[in-house]
């Protein structure tokens, strides 16, 4: 059944169909958060069932990130020129095949190929999920819809380590996969009936599949040299390092000569559009840190249980779910600078707080304050951090700014998660000796701190203006 398309062209927020439409994008992008997260609740066990190694155990977590940055400016660019609904309904229904093989895997290396597959699927559907928001709601309720978008997700991604503590412990790790079926089914009900097509007019018919090529390669390349330094052959790594610095390179090369570039560089002429995307790549690259070793932490240090553990996040989805839509319009009202500054920097005193998390941490002194600070912080940044990068984009390159902005966010999120644990000293299996594990997640904290308030302090000295991003 197709969906209807509004007589203007342009959906209100709080009508029918803008509700529906809302629901199909965020349950899909929630659908691939979600993914992101719930498995570092499951590595312990995941490692213990299959008999894996902390590098094999970062794969299963990098394996799905990189397939997702590699591919999701793809992803965007695709959804641009052949209608974003339609390749976002194809990611879901990828998406949803890799979970279940995800979830019957029986070895290390059959979930790792798996989840890479999985990531393959939302690097289709993730960017296409905010495109058709902004494709389909007029301009005055973009900013408040994205701040809706952004705290619903949200929640998919903070709930994820409680989900997952969940099935852990009253299931097996491999549920975590197979609930994705169902959801996906109802994401393709919903957009088949109710989300109406949109692409950009003015795509040219052919697509820069080298760009595409060189992206990919670029990215893997520099990622397996960072997670496989200490453990492979220094030849492969030094190789896999060059391959990924010298696809990097003619990448940028190519897409700044290209006449229809997979990244339009002219984009990042807009200061704002810039700026913002170094503050995405530090922030997530931070978060994704942050929650790696934190769900760890609670549970090879601190002793609690999956389900313990997982709860611990819980006043992380509560924040954004209660605030995050007021996040959006704030920032729709004052500007983009003033949260984009603010925001990082409270995560940043979350995450030192958090520091001190370790053994004999209660919940209510040890975990909960850097929780709710760093949620504070994170509700303040998210939804005015995703409608200021698309509002410094025109319209008809939705699709293409949704992904970058994503790859940014995928990227700095897997650097992260594939660097800090070698550089702050754990490897092998030292995620089953609290003793070093513990010394390295007090490190791995104060880095992330760091970055976050760097984070801040780009925002305050690069976005000129506090006028309303709307404008």
């Amino acid at each position: 059944m197709t969906a209807p398309a509004p007589a203007d062209g342009q959906l209100a927020r709080g009508t029918a169909q803008g509700r529906w439409v809302l629901a199909a994008a965020v349950l899909g992008s929630g659908m691939a958060m979600l993914d992101g997260t719930v498995v570092n609740i499951a590595l312990r066990e995941v490692g213990d069932d299959l008999g894996a190694s902390l590098p094999q155990l970062q794969w299963v977590v990098n394996a799905y990130l990189l397939a997702l940055a590699s591919l999701i400016l793809v992803g965007g660019s695709l959804g641009d020129h052949l209608g974003r609904r339609r390749v976002f309904m194809v990611g879901v229904a990828w998406f949803a095949a890799a979970s279940a093989v995800c979830g019957l895997a029986q070895d290390p290396g059959q979930l790792i190929v798996a989840r890479l597959l999985q990531g393959v699927g939302a690097a289709l559907l993730t960017p296409g999920s905010l495109a058709m928001i902004q494709g389909s709601f007029r301009p005055a309720d973009r900013a408040r819809v994205i701040g809706q978008w952004a705290g619903l997700g949200g929640i998919a991604a903070a709930a994820g380590p409680l989900l997952g503590g969940w099935i852990v412990d009253n299931a097996s790790w491999r549920w975590i996969f197979l609930i994705n079926v169902p959801v996906a089914v109802a994401v393709l009900v919903l957009a088949a009936r109710h989300v109406p097509e949109s692409r950009d007019p003015q795509a040219a018919r052919s697509f820069d599949v080298l760009g595409a090529a060189l992206g990919a390669a670029g990215l893997g390349g520099a990622t397996y040299a960072l997670i496989e330094a200490g453990s492979a052959r220094t030849a492969y790594v030094v190789a896999a390092a060059v391959l990924g610095g010298t696809a990097m390179v003619l990448f940028v090369v190519l897409e700044r000569r290209h006449h229809d570039a997979l990244v339009p560089m002219h984009l990042f002429g807009s200061r704002t559009f810039s700026v913002a995307n170094a503050l995405t790549l530090l922030v997530y690259g931070a978060l994704g840190a942050l929650i790696f070793f934190l769900v760890l932490q609670l549970q090879v240090v601190t002793g609690w249980s999956p389900l313990a553990a997982g709860t611990a996040m819980m006043p992380l989805t509560l924040v954004m779910l209660l605030f995050s839509s007021r996040a959006g319009a704030l920032a729709a009202r004052v500007g983009p600078r003033p949260p984009l500054t603010l925001g990082p920097v409270l995560c940043g005193v979350g995450a030192f707080l958090l520091r001190g998390v370790g053994e004999g941490t209660t919940y209510l002194t040890g975990v909960l304050p850097g929780v709710l600070v760093f949620a504070s912080g994170l509700v303040l940044l998210v939804a005015p951090l995703t409608s200021t990068v698309l509002a410094a984009a025109p319209d008809r390159y939705a699709g293409i700014a949704s992904g970058i902005n994503n790859a940014v966010a995928r990227t700095g999120s897997l650097l992260s998660v594939a660097a800090l644990p070698a550089l702050v000293g754990v490897g092998g299996e030292d995620y089953r000796r609290p003793d070093v594990f513990g010394a390295g997640y007090e490190r791995a904290m104060l880095v992330c701190a760091v970055l976050l308030v760097v984070g801040g302090v780009v925002s305050a000295l690069g976005l000129r203006s506090t006028r309303p991003v709307a404008a």
